[in-house]
């Protein structure tokens, strides 16, 4: 095959020859395994892994990524073993090639649980050796390229998982070459007919104005040259999908896009960039705020460049990135640039700690989140680029997603600075910890030893990373409160049987966590109080009937209700008992224990299943408030509604919501308060009733 031959041709001007023979055997030992096997261009299937093996080969990949690369869909779609490769070609090979498989043996109930799962192995794989991502990037790149093959609705799904994922991750290590050719060909496939219509309006807008163009660059060559520099200039053109993103975002016109000029300035060293931009800017006058200098401050996947939109002729933006040579490489080839040019160049290692550093937080990301699919959601948050740089009260520099707030920013140092946050301080100034941080921000976290996550930073959290470490707490949390309210509603059913829960050994309970098929002892307590298990039925199933006969007589004590159990106590929305109603909890499958008042017309239903029950009662000083729906009945008056407003209020009781429904002569007035328990709704009936206009007070 002439591509196999160009492949070997190709890695043989920087690979050893020992390397070469390796890949002609890998090659061989692939094509034998794939014998039969077709792609659906109707071309033997070893084309496709070897053109995976030639995209590497650009960037100068070493050996055992190149075998891996001919050998990646071996073990997944041959009869070929992880250890055979292991054997015949090294643990190394063997190991990305596992890397870059997917589970097939499994099953899983959706594909998109297959898919997420499979992501997660692939991007632990990642986070021990970087080349598995690579080649999974070569892998898809490929596959986008011959992708006309396919039905349409799949080309779509290909396309939107790989503007989603895999271009945002290219970008993330800085492959800007594979990246921008990814986002392209994700864009064709998922919108054809807005691709075509862009790509026409395009090349008719570059063919007009190709003139203009070639003036500018000559105007900057020749100023270049002026201020002593010896400068490389290229026009840049804008991709197709960078265009549609814009016009989509900052909603513009097709011609309002097109009018930015990009032109790259490459010079040969970190001066040179600074004294060209003076040059630049006494030739065409810079646009105020666009101006971003990310050699002092690099972004995330190394990228360093001078970025500057000036005013050109005829009042046309352009965009100048200015860079030296070295700059350039890691901004086209990222973290691939180790590869390709054996360099000791500081920038590179600095690249590869950043990479190393974004590696572990997604490690430590996949162990705080619960399964693969809240895993992906995750990732996905975190991969689109980094745009806000802040800095730590030490002048270290932060690279955060937009609109991050400051307890992204807490996470970001640590997660137990994350945890025990209470407050900030931006700019010396005190901040709420929703505040949006914005390029150059100084932020400073208060943190307090016994402070904990809220519930409510998830509304306005931005990073992964913040989102998982706040969810992990807070269903640790949660599981201890089901733990703890299980035992006691266990405890109370086995009273109720006359049992006495301390004569209950471990030998029983050994017993019933086997035949039950449950975890650990623990996760029946808490599957009791998430109403996954009846109290009951386990007491039953704890004790032998001779155990019932000979048991000592006990009082049964009700549950005492705090109303801070969080998620394990629901309060029923049809009856919403406040602290003094007389109440009864009821255990209602995935809902837990639910209390309602005793005469709730959902109790008087439910009468058939009196093993569903549970005696329970207020705690005492109960501080928080509760729900409570009242109907008022009132003349149909100017400023009535005010008035019944403001006596509620005097009684410091919150309105959550109110409607209202007109008749003859009355206003009939739904109210949902927030009350802190019977006495507290007495005050308020009664405050009411002292408005003259007010007829009738019911709670419903």
């Amino acid at each position: 095959m002439p591509e196999a031959e160009f492949l070997f041709s190709e890695v043989a001007q920087y690979l050893k020859s020992e390397d070469v023979t390796q890949l002609k055997n890998a090659y061989s030992f692939g094509q034998g395994a794939h014998s039969g096997q077709y792609r659906k261009s109707g071309e033997p299937y070893i084309s496709h892994p070897l053109a995976v093996a030639r995209i590497l080969g650009k960037l100068h990949m070493d050996a055992p990524t190149l075998t891996a690369a001919l050998l990646h869909d071996v073990v997944e779609d041959t009869h070929i073993s992880k250890e055979e490769i292991s054997e015949r070609f090294g643990e190394s090979v063997a190991e990305l090639v596992d890397g870059v498989s997917k589970l097939e043996k499994i099953k899983f109930q959706t594909q998109a649980e297959a898919q997420a799962e499979n992501f997660r192995k692939m991007l632990l794989a990642m986070a021990r050796d970087v080349r598995v991502i690579l080649i999974k990037l070569a892998d898809r790149l490929h596959n986008m390229q011959t992708l006309d093959v396919m039905r349409p609705e799949k080309q779509r799904s290909i396309a939107r998982e790989t503007l989603e994922i895999y271009a945002p991750i290219a970008h993330r290590l800085g492959l800007n070459n594979i990246y921008q050719e990814l986002q392209e060909l994700g864009f064709c496939y998922s919108y054809p007919l807005r691709y075509r219509v862009l790509v026409k309006a395009t090349k008719a807008a570059r063919g007009n104005r190709r003139e203009i163009v070639g003036k500018i660059q000559d105007a900057i060559v020749n100023k270049l040259k002026e201020a002593g520099l010896d400068a490389q200039v290229n026009g840049r053109e804008k991709h197709i999908y960078s265009i549609y993103k814009k016009m989509v975002e900052k909603q513009l016109s097709f011609s309002e896009v097109l009018d930015i000029y990009g032109f790259r300035v490459i010079v040969k060293d970190v001066p040179a960039c600074y004294v060209a931009l003076g040059a630049l800017h006494s030739l065409y006058r810079p646009i105020p705020g666009k101006f971003k200098d990310y050699i002092a401050i690099p972004k995330a996947n190394g990228y360093q460049s001078l970025h500057s939109t000036l005013l050109g002729p005829f009042g046309i933006p352009m965009e100048m990135q200015i860079r030296t040579q070295e700059m350039h490489r890691i901004a086209e080839n990222g973290v691939a640039s180790h590869w390709l040019y054996k360099s000791t160049d500081a920038n590179l290692n600095d690249l590869h700690m950043k990479t190393n550093q974004w590696l572990q937080s997604l490690l430590e990301t996949l162990n705080d989140s619960a399964d693969s699919m809240e895993f992906l959601e995750h990732l996905k948050i975190d991969l689109f680029p980094g745009d806000v740089y802040v800095f730590t009260p030490q002048g270290k520099i932060l690279t955060l997603p937009r609109r991050s707030t400051a307890v992204d920013f807490a996470y970001a140092i640590h997660s137990d600075i994350g945890n025990c946050c209470v407050a900030a301080k931006i700019n010396g100034e005190n901040a709420p910890l929703r505040s949006e941080l914005k390029n150059g921000d100084r932020v400073e976290i208060v943190t307090a030893p016994y402070a904990k996550p809220n519930p409510s930073w998830l509304s306005y959290v931005v990073t992964g990373r913040a989102r998982s470490h706040i969810r992990r707490f807070l269903k640790t949390i949660q599981y201890d409160e089901s733990v703890e309210l299980g035992e006691r509603m266990l405890n109370q059913a086995l009273l109720a049987l006359n049992i006495d829960p301390t004569m209950i050994n471990e030998a029983q309970w050994e017993k019933l966590v086997r035949d039950s098929g449950a975890k650990s002892k623990q996760a029946l307590l808490a599957d009791m109080a998430l109403g996954k298990q009846l109290p009951a039925v386990i007491a039953k199933r704890l004790i032998s009937p001779l155990e019932s006969i000979n048991s000592k007589q006990v009082s049964s004590d009700p549950i005492t209700i705090l109303g801070t159990e969080g998620l394990t106590v629901q309060f029923a929305k049809c009856c919403h008992p406040i602290p003094g109603d007389v109440i009864v909890g009821l255990i209602k499958k995935e809902h837990g224990l639910v209390i309602h008042t005793h005469n709730c017309p959902t109790i008087t239903q439910s009468q058939k299943h009196p093993e569903n029950y549970l005696d329970v009662a207020w705690g005492k000083d109960i501080a928080r408030t509760f729900e409570v729906k009242i109907k008022v009945m009132a003349a149909n008056k100017h400023g009535v509604l005010a008035r019944i407003a403001a006596a509620i209020a005097k009684t410091e009781s919150n309105i959550d919501d109110v409607a209202m429904e007109s008749e003859k002569d009355y206003t009939a007035m739904g109210f949902i308060l927030q009350i802190r328990n019977r006495h507290h709704l007495a005050q308020v009936i009664r405050d009411l009733r002292r408005i003259k206009d007010v007829a009738k007070i019911t709670r419903i």
